[in-house]
């Protein structure tokens, strides 16, 4: 008999365009083993150049899908990615806690999804002190990029001291955290990871090209994988930027703005 696959849960929004959003989670999932359940957020309008339309999903129904997968086919890792509002992120957050108290307590990726890689935005700002509030205590990790953390601490993250104060920041609410540089300046990108008071620093060349979009989803989804897989979190953010690295690297061509990356690469994964 074949061995159950992890199970893995996105709350997301879903990406017409295919490249970021619920459709780049179960792609990255599936590039893992995993096998991939969705809460839709909300349905969004959108390609490689902008984001034409938001249609929240009512947070009473997010809530329900999330029971739906808790109750029947359970969670080894969950990943958060887009909530829209205030009122989905509390909702989301009594659910994930409600579980928790009913004995299912998987690891948390928390991708604080802000703003579109086109500019547009996809998170109200009442919804920031929320998020902050009542989902950055139930999460294992949050991933913020530089814009991310500066509206999460609001403090400045220009220097790599600023970004580790703004990790330690962030920390205080109980998770890892995750300072991405893609969106710093220099030929590297320098990826902070704060846990149990260690700090680990990811060192790599800036890639080129355009094919940006959804790699903060493809990166905290391939995180998630990695931690209900069994590993270590260091080995998890490592493994997931490796990963990510060479989707982007193999990235097709296109659309006319920031494209997608190539979820479906060769990689490497502990038995």
């Amino acid at each position: 008999m074949n061995s159950a696959p992890p199970r893995l849960l996105t709350i997301a929004g879903s990406d017409s365009g295919g490249g970021a959003g619920v459709q780049a989670d179960l792609k990255t999932f599936e590039a893992h083993g995993g096998f991939g359940m969705t809460a839709i957020t909300a349905v969004t309008a959108q390609n490689t150049c902008a984001v034409t339309a938001i249609h929240p999903i009512p947070p009473e129904v997010v809530a329900a899908q999330i029971d739906a997968v808790f109750s029947d086919l359970g969670v080894d890792a969950v990943k958060i990615g887009m909530l829209g509002g205030a009122a989905v992120t509390r909702a989301v957050a009594e659910r994930l806690l409600a579980w928790r108290q009913a004995g299912q307590a998987p690891p948390v990726v928390l991708d604080p999804v802000m703003v579109a890689k086109s500019g547009d935005v996809l998170l109200e700002p009442e919804a920031i002190s929320a998020l902050a509030e009542v989902l950055l205590p139930l999460a294992t990790l949050v991933t913020p990029n530089l814009p991310e953390a500066a509206a999460l601490t609001g403090e400045p993250v220009a220097t790599e001291a600023q970004r580790l104060a703004a990790a330690e920041r962030l920390a205080e609410r109980g998770p890892a955290v995750l300072i991405k540089g893609g969106h710093g300046e220099g030929e590297e990108v320098v990826d902070l990871l704060l846990a149990s008071g260690q700090l680990h620093r990811f060192v790599g060349l800036r890639l080129p090209g355009r094919a940006t979009h959804g790699t903060g989803c493809t990166l905290s989804s391939a995180i998630a994988a990695r931690l209900a897989r069994g590993e270590e979190l260091p080995e998890a953010v490592q493994g997931a930027i490796s990963y990510l690295r060479r989707s982007i690297e193999a990235a097709p061509r296109l659309g006319q703005g920031h494209g997608p990356v190539a979820h479906k690469v060769a990689m490497e994964l502990r038995a």
